[in-house]
């Protein structure tokens, strides 16, 4: 089974699949542990915390494919993946964005109707580019398929600039353009995600983001509105992030980590996760071997 045909197949048999994002290989271990049955590599994600910067369009697929290919090589679940507008202005970019990886082990990708410069979709200020654009950038990554079970899924940030009817409208256009699965951003209710379900016919995905425009449904009120994925991008990337500084503050000022320890993973959970008793055998026996 490829990645893509893994990633329709959860599609298929967990209503709504919740996707949970992985800001690094070990992540992919911990989500795959806790019973996910996909997960997802986020591009603002991938600037803050592969790059240290901003979602602004300024990471490239270089800088996606390193951490696509580190989660894959460890971790068997399907992989959706933010290839912002595509990593380039023309259709060779595109059709090459889907390739590479689709080569590199991912089973779906979304991208966007934004133009290249694009920002977080939760922000304003957001431009896009013509639907007909969109419409050549969908065409593309279809014809650079070289698994045909591999997810393009279309992302549309016109509800923000253009209104409902309008998104909607776009989302229609994708799918004929050859969008297996369509991705409204910045969708405020739980109307407008039944509205949209019941006229786009492919899988939706609900982008359920911390401190953003869309509230925090729950599983159940997404299903009741015909959502078929829930992604979760950056919720432990966050919580990480604030552990990280609590962590650092502390050590800082009490000049000891001891009042922190109750907040870390042991090494023990850590050794567990990574299965480092048995690499460790396998190097004693190898040694064992060397010695006789």
């Amino acid at each position: 089974m490829t990645a893509g045909q893994a990633f329709r197949k959860a599609v298929a048999e967990e209503k709504p699949l919740q996707v949970v994002g992985a800001i690094c290989a070990y992540h992919a271990l911990l989500a795959k542990r806790s019973g996910y049955r996909a997960i997802y590599l986020s591009g603002g994600g991938v600037a803050a915390g592969s790059l240290g910067m901003p979602d602004l369009g300024i990471s490239n697929l270089d800088d996606v494919l390193v951490d696509v290919r580190r989660i894959t090589d460890v971790c068997d679940l399907p992989l959706l993946v933010d290839v912002d507008t595509g990593f380039g202005s023309s259709a060779f970019n595109v059709s090459r964005t889907t390739r590479s990886l689709i080569k590199a082990g991912a089973g779906a990708m979304h991208m966007e109707d934004q133009v290249g410069a694009k920002r977080c979709g939760h922000r304003p200020g957001k431009e896009l580019v013509a639907t007909e654009e969109m419409c050549d950038r969908i065409k593309a990554a279809v014809d650079g398929r070289t698994d045909p079970a591999f997810v393009i899924m279309a992302r549309t940030d016109a509800l923000a600039n253009e209104g409902f009817d309008a998104a909607l409208e776009r989302m229609h256009k994708y799918v004929a353009a050859g969008a297996d699965m369509v991705f409204p951003e910045a969708v405020t209710d739980l109307i407008s995600y039944e509205k949209i379900t019941a006229t786009v016919k492919v899988p939706v995905l609900a982008n359920i983001t911390e401190f953003g425009k869309t509230p925090l449904f729950s599983v159940d009120e997404l299903r009741s509105a015909g959502v078929a994925i829930v992604l979760y991008p950056l919720s432990a990337f966050r919580a990480m992030n604030q552990a990280a500084l609590n962590t650092y503050k502390k050590i800082r000022t009490e000049g000891t980590q001891k009042n922190v320890l109750s907040t870390m993973q042991t090494r023990d959970a850590l050794y567990d996760y990574l299965n480092y008793h048995s690499y460790e055998k396998k190097l004693d026996e190898l040694f064992a071997r060397e010695r006789s």
